[in-house]
């Protein structure tokens, strides 16, 4: 059966972090410091232990810091390659840009800001059963405002992407954990610029794309509170 061990998994790592120059203003996002190492360290080690053996990490912003910080560390038996964008592309063009080194099918795409108590094992055995497109790990939250939220209905099917600000209270969201089968690479790849969100999953047929419910824990550390918040959470 194929596992985590089997796919090429690519972390979305050239944002410009905006948010969190107030308390971050000269570190990507990536490298953002918790519990005395840097969240990246949290996410590799979590992905290792998922059994991920293949790494691709798209960089933009700042990405020399993060090339030195790996060069210095072993992250063994994870394999990692690198790709910089000259020029923010967005999460479409970044993931076109890294396309010729995501040779598996299906590839995971993941945010390189979050992380979320779940088993990936699991999620992509359900995008398999579900023959979708593409997969998006949901998560539950108690506020949408911030995120958006998502419309499924009852056989796991996202029927709707609903915008952040247009709707609160609690519901699914996207996690920013992705699987994407072949023709949405393809598609993918078509880019030059692009938001994989709305360049891509939003202008899929609706029902095409599986919706994997997960209750864990749901991290995010896109501002100064939810990265105070990552001491908290990843506290042994």
């Amino acid at each position: 059966m194929m596992g985590i061990a089997d796919i090429d998994i690519a972390v979305l790592a050239g944002g410009l972090g905006t948010r969190l120059r107030s308390v971050l203003p000269e570190t990507p996002k990536i490298l953002a410091p918790v519990l005395g190492k840097a969240f990246l360290d949290h996410l590799l080690d979590w992905l290792i232990r998922q059994g991920a053996r293949r790494v691709v990490l798209c960089l933009g912003y700042r990405a020399g810091d993060v090339l030195a910080y790996l060069e210095a560390r072993s992250f063994a038996p994870l394999e990692i390659w690198t790709v910089v964008e000259p020029e923010p592309l967005g999460t479409g063009g970044a993931i076109a840009r890294a396309r010729p080194l995501l040779n598996s099918e299906p590839v995971l795409v993941i945010n390189g800001d979050t992380l979320v108590d779940a088993d990936l094992n699991a999620f992509l055995a359900g995008h398999r059963t579900s023959h979708a497109e593409a997969s998006i790990l949901c998560t539950e939250v108690e506020d949408t405002g911030r995120y958006g939220r998502l419309e499924i209905d009852a056989h796991d099917r996202v029927l709707r992407f609903v915008e952040k600000d247009a709707a609160t209270g609690p519901a699914w969201i996207n996690s920013g954990y992705y699987l994407f089968g072949r023709a949405a690479l393809e598609a993918i790849a078509a880019l030059s610029k692009g938001s994989l969100e709305r360049d891509i999953l939003q202008r899929m047929c609706p029902g095409t794309i599986h919706a994997s419910r997960t209750h864990g824990r749901f991290l995010d550390i896109g501002t100064p509170e939810t990265l105070g918040l990552a001491h908290e959470v990843l506290t042994p």
